[in-house]
């Protein structure tokens, strides 16, 4: 009897492995190690886009690309080099760079796929969700959760330009999507201060009676950058005061959640955000699921796998599934993450590895 490694060559071998081609069949005895790895073995690499460069490619792009019907969108997508052929920045994340010239309108469409916008610098672009028209700031997180109708607006001269996180890849593979035009333009040109989602959901430990059922994604469009940064403030005052209240020395942390559920904001992607003090840094970690960074603020290092990046504020960094990493800061380094959290622990795969500690999940 040969060993089942598929290498054994006899007259009556060849013939089997030629009948399983034949008919559309592939044993499991060739194939086990790329099948059921002992530890994920992902084809993303890590790798890092500097924010000088994507901007610049953005801008040539609003000086020779239009923004309209057909294209939808003038979105520069962050392709993987370990993904060839897609232009997808993990298996599960789409995340693009949006450029919008001064006083045009990306005209609305709705999709399957969950998005949300996260904005670097820059302000006087309002996106358009369901009618209602909200404001895009330095630091906001902006949502558009699946078939929500969603256009894009600048009322100033200026252009503007920011990151767009997407469960394309995650919705391509399990073939879900769908897609739809909608106005030419947006549904309501108006630019108030506060959408009407701000007014009726931005209230905290506040709900509305006539919103209690409990809805798969945040019925609330925009996460301000000014409650943001006063948590992370008061996690490192607190931490200061000898309270426990980081999730590592000098590490403050929060995760933006779904105000009917507590939970996700959306129901395939996690967004958090991180403040490291100067000097702080954390843990190498291993962890299932993907996730892409952008530095909002600061100047700090990555190491993904055994390679050390330097970042400053606007870069990019994908992390491939069980791909260690580690964070140091050289000033107050803010960044803001997000990832596939979602599908990962709905579909029990959650699984976390820091070396010297003990893990659980590991037992």
């Amino acid at each position: 009897m040969q060993e089942m490694d598929g290498t054994a060559d006899t007259a009556e071998l060849r013939q089997l492995y030629a009948d399983f081609d034949t008919h559309h069949l592939a044993p499991l005895w060739t194939q086990r190690d790329d099948l059921m790895p002992f530890t994920p073995a992902p084809k993303a690499v890590p790798h890092v886009w500097e924010w000088s460069t994507l901007f610049g490619l953005a801008e040539r792009s609003g000086e020779l690309v239009p923004v309209g019907r057909g294209g939808e969108r003038r979105a520069i997508g962050l392709a993987n080099p370990g993904l060839p052929g897609t232009a997808y920045a993990t298996p599960t994340l789409w995340c693009a760079i949006q450029y919008l010239g001064g006083f045009e309108t990306a005209p609305e469409h709705r999709h399957s796929q969950n998005a949300f916008r996260f904005v670097v610098e820059g302000e006087g672009v309002w996106t358009v969700v369901n009618g209602d028209p909200v404001a895009m700031r330095r630091g906001d997180l902006l949502l558009t959760p699946g078939w929500n109708f969603h256009g894009h607006h600048n009322d100033t001269d200026q252009p503007m330009a920011w990151i767009d996180g997407l469960d394309v890849p995650f919705s391509h593979y399990a073939d879900v999507g769908f897609f739809e035009f909608g106005s030419e333009r947006v549904t309501d040109e108006a630019s108030p201060d506060v959408s009407r989602s701000e007014r009726l959901w931005a209230h905290p430990g506040l709900r509305p009676l006539s919103g209690l059922e409990d809805l798969p994604s945040s019925p609330l469009a925009a996460y301000r950058w000014e409650h943001t940064d006063r948590a992370l403030s008061e996690q490192l005052a607190l931490e200061d005061a000898g309270h426990p209240a980081t999730v590592g020395q000098g590490h403050a942390a929060i995760r933006y959640v779904n105000p009917t559920t507590g939970g996700d904001v959306m129901p395939t992607l996690r967004c958090e955000f991180h403040r490291l003090r100067a000097g702080a840094a954390t843990p190498v970690t291993h962890e299932v699921g993907s996730s892409v960074w952008q530095v909002f603020e600061g100047e700090g290092t990555v190491v993904l796998g055994e390679t050390e990046h330097r970042l400053r504020t606007g870069d990019l960094f994908a992390v491939p599934s069980w791909v260690p990493w580690s964070l140091h800061a050289d000033s107050q380094f803010d960044l803001f993450r997000f990832g596939d959290g979602p599908i990962i622990d709905r579909l029990r795969f959650t699984r976390t590895y820091v070396p010297g500690r003990r893990n659980e999940d590991l037992a």
